[in-house]
């Protein structure tokens, strides 16, 4: 596997795990605290919706021309990135809270139980789609990252195996532990996920623009370092300015 294909692995990963266990956090509130049958119901709707948008989606963005396609995406993904970036320096600089998967589970727990009793209908509507929206929306986003992440790079088979197999790892610990996955770093995962979105987005950006990276694919190991001890330079200065006296 080249450099280019271990980051392209990597970072689809990363950001497909983390949608994946936003999701989980979701489904696994919903299905403890009122119906499981219901939820799980709303997760294979999501499924099923899904895969019928990405049969109609995967042809129309491969078909698009690759330039047009890297400067589109990877303004979208620049962005994107440079987005979970600035929140992902905040938190570890202390000047934003941390992203907390427990709180999140509380929280979708408290609504879950105000929401009204559950029914006799076969299906408790609440849960169903709460389920279901979670599992869509969280979805979609790894959809969108396994596809445009592929098309670019023109591995597209890599990128589905890569979200797949995050998809089935954060399930299959969700089954096994049964509570939110608190415990999974999620706050690191958020911050590499930022960097290497960044590092795409710069890279894919330029590169549809006309632009020509020295050694082609092969400068993305320079990118994304260069990237990494940027955005770890800004949490150290930050963290100094936040403890000077004012």
């Amino acid at each position: 596997m080249s450099g280019a294909q271990l980051g392209l692995a990597v970072s689809v990963f990363l950001a497909c795990a983390v949608e994946a266990v936003e999701a989980l956090t979701i489904v696994l509130a919903v299905g403890t605290t009122r119906s499981w049958r219901s939820a799980l119901i709303g997760v294979a709707a999501a499924v099923l919706t899904l895969a019928v948008l990405i049969a109609a989606l995967g042809p129309a963005l491969t078909a698009i021309p690759l330039n047009a396609l890297r400067v589109t995406v990877g303004g979208l993904l620049l962005i994107t990135g440079l987005q979970w970036l600035r929140k992902a320096v905040l938190r570890a600089a202390g000047l934003k809270a941390l992203h907390d998967e427990q709180a999140a589970f509380v929280e979708e727990t408290a609504a879950a139980q105000l929401a009204g009793e559950l029914t006799t209908e076969a299906i408790d509507g609440y849960s169903f789609l709460v389920a279901f929206k979670g599992v869509l929306l969280e979805g979609l986003e790894v959809a969108f990252i396994a596809l445009t992440f592929g098309a670019n790079q023109h591995d597209i088979p890599l990128a589905a195996v890569a979200a797949a197999v995050a998809v089935v790892v954060v399930t299959l610990a969700g089954v096994a532990i049964r509570a939110p996955l608190a415990r999974v770093p999620e706050n690191t995962m958020k911050f590499l996920v930022g960097v290497m979105l960044t590092s795409f987005g710069t890279f894919w950006s330029a590169e549809g623009a006309g632009a020509s990276w020295p050694g082609g694919e092969s400068a993305l190991l320079v990118v994304i370092p260069a990237v990494a001890l940027f955005a770890v330079a800004l949490v150290a200065s930050l963290r100094t300015t936040a403890v000077q006296p004012a």
